[in-house]
């Protein structure tokens, strides 16, 4: 029957048990180095709310009926003009001054100013050149929103509604994921990528996003509260035998191989049916190069045992049991005398101690005899 050693979780809630021949062959221990050089994180298993999310790719466009044209009523020349492509320009803000055809000493002249806060995109005039009437100045582009149109796969697209939620990454701009709606669906569907258009719009007050990025869709279509769940990185192993590493319980630097059963993957995480508690800690950066790093420091898990408890162990690292502590202390393994020397160290002095004592009394006693004179 196995010793079974028993796996407390930091909050001392969940606990899991592992045989001691198996915390024996599925430990790893490494020393101080090694951890640094293997560049080791953890993070804590806990249980979560496990979102099932659908994965599409889209781009950032402008919001429709949030650009401003601006033109001039009257035909003439432009003769001051004070903003160019890419000016951010404020709602009246003088753009350019157009001087009448009309005669007058001086001509009138008509300024045009801004319709709107925004950004400059379009600019086809410069100053000295004719203006007519009705002619595109200026192009303004209000972008304090913006839409983000997600390609979404179609046989996926089926339990996605308007007010359904994504979490959408921006590669060229990194950073934590924006938390969108579903605005709504587009009004065609694009045949050669199988895809149908989900619209989501977005707040871009700071002016980082521009039409045509990329974007990157986690579109929640379900969710369920209390899952434990571990981030991907943590697994290792083949799809048929999944494993983490746990940290060890009591020893510093120390590792246990723990089999697992998988669920559901979703954004980065996984669900763990078995083989998990919360408040274990798993390793997530260099899960896997631990699976390469074989005897470790060199110290094996009954000498770590022995250094963190201060007594000895069997050779798999579990407790020795009251008949094995005897007969160690027979060995001369276990038991120590108050200097700290084994005690058949001790009992061999007391026995030499001994036999002087007895070998010096013989002597005296000879030489003392020696010494009396017979009487008649």
């Amino acid at each position: 029957m196995k010793t079974t050693l028993k796996i407390a979780s930091v909050f001392g809630l969940a606990i899991s048990a592992i045989s001691a021949q198996d915390r024996q062959k599925n430990t790893v221990i490494l020393d101080e180095n090694g951890v640094k050089n293997l560049r080791l994180e953890t993070v804590m298993v806990e249980e979560r709310t496990f979102e099932t999310t659908v994965f599409a790719i889209g781009r950032v466009e402008e919001v429709p009926g949030n650009q401003h044209s601006v033109s001039s009523r009257i035909p003439g020349m432009a003769v001051e003009v004070n903003a160019f492509l890419g000016d951010r320009v404020k709602k009246g803000q003088v753009l350019a001054k157009v001087e009448s055809r009309q005669p007058g000493n001086p001509p009138p002249t008509i300024e045009l100013k801004a319709v709107h806060d925004g950004l400059v995109i379009e600019s086809h005039v410069l100053q000295g050149q004719p203006v007519e009437p009705g002619t595109e100045l200026f192009d303004i582009s209000d972008r304090n929103e913006m839409w983000v149109v997600a390609q979404i796969p179609e046989q996926l697209a089926a339990g996605i509604r308007p007010g359904t939620k994504a979490r959408i990454t921006f590669p060229a701009i990194g950073g934590e994921p924006i938390v969108a709606e579903l605005l709504r669906f587009g009004v065609q569907a694009n045949r050669e990528a199988g895809a149908v258009e989900g619209v989501f719009k977005v707040s871009n007050k700071d002016g980082r996003l521009q039409p045509g990025m990329r974007a990157e869709f986690s579109i929640v279509v379900s969710s369920r509260p209390d899952v434990l769940a571990v981030p991907e990185e943590s697994i290792q192993g083949d799809p048929a035998a999944r494993v983490v590493y746990v940290t060890d319980f009591d020893l510093p630097n120390a590792f246990v191989r723990a089999s697992i059963v998988v669920g559901e993957k979703s954004g980065g995480w996984v669900e763990v049916k078995e083989g998990l508690f919360p408040g274990d800690e798993v390793v997530t950066r260099g899960s896997y190069s631990l699976g390469f790093v074989g005897e470790g420091s060199g110290i094996s898990l009954k000498e770590a045992l022995d250094i963190a408890h201060g007594h000895k162990h069997a050779e798999d690292g579990s407790e020795l049991k009251e008949g094995d502590k005897a007969a160690d202390a027979e060995d001369g393994h276990d038991d120590h005398g108050e200097g700290g020397a084994p005690k058949w160290l001790i009992y061999y002095a007391v026995g030499i101690s001994i036999v002087v004592l007895l070998l010096g009394q013989m002597v005296w006693n000879s030489k003392r005899h020696s010494k009396v004179t017979p009487t008649a």
